[in-house]
């Protein structure tokens, strides 16, 4: 085991020790951190996903700063504007919030479309523009987006182009009552201390990069490679894979979407210590990384098929090489 790996690891098994019963959420944040991508989370209220990512920036050398989105919201109050100074009769640029390590954009779906224009800007191109002047944002830079799927008054759909630029959406459920148990354990001993159980691990951010060129040398086949082309081409042409899949899809996934999958499918191989990718990588990654990006049909609304039964069906369809 590498020093950077161990250093992920143990950074994993302190965010899982403050999350209870949200493991996959844990694991793919893990995963958004070493593929250098953005993460959109969709779950009911009171899921832990704003504690999720607090956890996470507790534990990284960098800093966090959550930003909740509201319909009156500009784009200055995210990337920051131009100040006049009187005295010096200059401008001088007020960075915003987005100049951070870690970005939580709490109900990002209830901005309107300027300021989620701003936002795109940041995730695809790491940098933000203010009077035509373009300002880089740090190295390390991750987007965690939150939206709540049971209240859809005041919201705005987010675009297309944005959905794509999010690596992997995570929808997350309740916890079982095992972990229920557990998280009302936890919030006791929390209220007695007065400060988090477990003692917070800081990961430097070297640490981070150097797990990152790791997980690009995580081995895959030719055939997996294959596999995995295969699954997002058919998103393009289900036709082949049958009539039902092609009438229940109106658009396909992009080729942003082939290298998420690959970057995904090798850290999730990595996380869990091998240095080769199997077929399970992908096929657990598959539903997080194309739920966002296919576009279904009215048919399947009206026939309730949503992306990820049609996703499940596609992978049963594909031959496992």
């Amino acid at each position: 085991m590498t020093s950077a790996h161990q250093a992920i690891a143990q950074l994993q098994a302190y965010i899982e020790k403050q999350i209870i019963g949200q493991s996959e959420l844990v694991n793919r944040l893990m995963i958004a951190i070493l593929a250098d991508g953005h993460l959109l989370v969709e779950g009911a209220p009171g899921l832990a996903k704003t504690r999720a990512i607090h956890m996470l920036s507790q534990g990284l050398e960098g800093d966090y700063q959550r930003i909740q989105f509201t319909p009156d919201l500009l784009p200055a109050d995210l990337t920051g504007t131009e100040i006049f100074r009187p005295k010096e009769g200059t401008f001088h640029f007020q960075s915003g919030p987005l100049f951070h390590n870690i970005i939580l954009a709490d109900e990002i779906n209830r901005a309107p479309a300027k300021v989620q224009s701003a936002l795109l800007e940041a995730m695809a191109e790491r940098q933000v523009t203010v009077a035509s002047v373009s300002y880089p944002l740090p190295e390390m830079f991750l987007v965690m987006a939150t939206q709540n799927p049971l209240e859809q008054e005041g919201t705005y759909p987010l675009p297309e182009a944005q959905l794509d630029r999010f690596l992997l959406k995570v929808k997350i459920d309740y916890p079982d009552a095992v972990a229920e148990r557990a998280i009302l354990a936890l919030s006791r001993r929390e209220a007695a201390q007065k400060e988090p159980v477990e003692e917070a691990v800081e990961l430097k951010q070297e640490h981070i990069f150097a797990a990152r060129q790791e997980v690009l040398n995580v081995y895959m086949s030719d055939a997996l490679e294959e596999y995995l082309i295969q699954i997002i081409m058919s998103t393009r042409n289900p036709a082949l894979y049958g009539d039902d899949l092609k009438a229940w899809l109106e658009y396909g996934a992009s080729p942003r979407a082939t290298i998420a999958l690959d970057r995904c499918a090798r850290a999730h191989a990595w996380l869990d210590g091998r240095d080769y990718v199997t077929p399970l990588d992908i096929q657990s990654l598959a539903y997080d990384v194309l739920r966002h990006r296919i576009i279904l049909s009215y048919e399947a609304e009206a026939e309730g098929v949503d992306p990820d039964t049609w996703i499940g069906e596609l992978i049963t369809r594909i031959a496992i090489p």
